[in-house]
């Protein structure tokens, strides 16, 4: 619906109630695992093997979006091996990135609402934040397949946000990596927050562009410093 949207929406201007993260290249970075079971995957379908980057490029929306357009009919069983590589992998080649424990504790110290809306499988998801002991941080991590849809659609936001009182809208923070997380932070009316060094072009985020690009999360975290100490009372009332 705001699918022709190219006007970047404001830059926040004090602390959000909530902030919902994507995960992978957005708190922490685990490609390399991502691309070694995509690889697995389309050795046995006899496919030419894909580089790191074009793992990143291919299949930033979920699994049931991607693999279908990519192995076919039989993509349930690329699916399979995909997940059978990966599960016996992922926590070998997760890695957190700079600054991204410093940012959740900040935010939760301000009294910030976290979640986390990935497209990643819910129950690998939630097995990397048990490992890393993040899992207290946040009210609800949701993956692909927990919502009826994944993201960009919004009802994956509308579970992260379910039972915190808090609607989704501008006093919402929707900070990931890819131009999937911008169209999903448009199509809530969340405040969107592209982190990293995701290229400029693309479709993608000219329809969907976010109202701040940052490096990092510690940059992300220099930007919440900047505000007051506590969430505004009115928050929300005149944005």
């Amino acid at each position: 619906m705001m699918s022709h949207n190219v006007t970047s929406p404001p830059a926040p201007t004090r602390l959000p109630r909530a902030v919902l993260f994507d995960w992978d290249n957005t708190l922490v970075t685990n490609w390399r695992c991502i691309h070694a079971s995509i690889n697995a995957a389309l050795a046995d379908f006899g496919l030419p093997l894909w580089t790191l980057e074009e793992s990143y490029e291919r299949v930033r929306h979920s699994l049931r979006d991607s693999f279908p357009l990519i192995f076919g009919e039989e993509w349930t069983r690329a699916r399979d091996i995909f997940y059978a590589h990966f599960e016996q992998h992922h926590l070998d080649y997760l890695d957190v990135l700079p600054g991204a424990a410093e940012l959740l504790g900040l935010l939760r110290q301000r009294g910030v609402v976290l979640g986390v809306v990935s497209n990643k499988t819910g129950r690998f998801l939630r097995r990397e934040a048990e490992m890393l002991g993040w899992t207290p941080h946040f009210t609800t991590l949701v993956g692909a397949n927990d919502a009826a849809t994944d993201k960009p659609d919004p009802a994956p936001v509308t579970m992260a946000l379910a039972g915190t009182g808090i609607e989704p809208g501008p006093d919402v923070w929707f900070i990931g990596d890819a131009d999937v997380d911008m169209e999903c932070a448009h199509r809530t009316g969340c405040i969107p927050i592209l982190v990293g060094h995701t290229p400029a072009g693309g479709e993608g985020l000219r329809h969907f562009p976010p109202a701040l690009r940052l490096d990092s999360c510690a940059a992300i975290s220099s930007l919440v410093i900047t505000f007051d100490d506590t969430i505004s009372a009115d928050a929300g009332m005149d944005r």
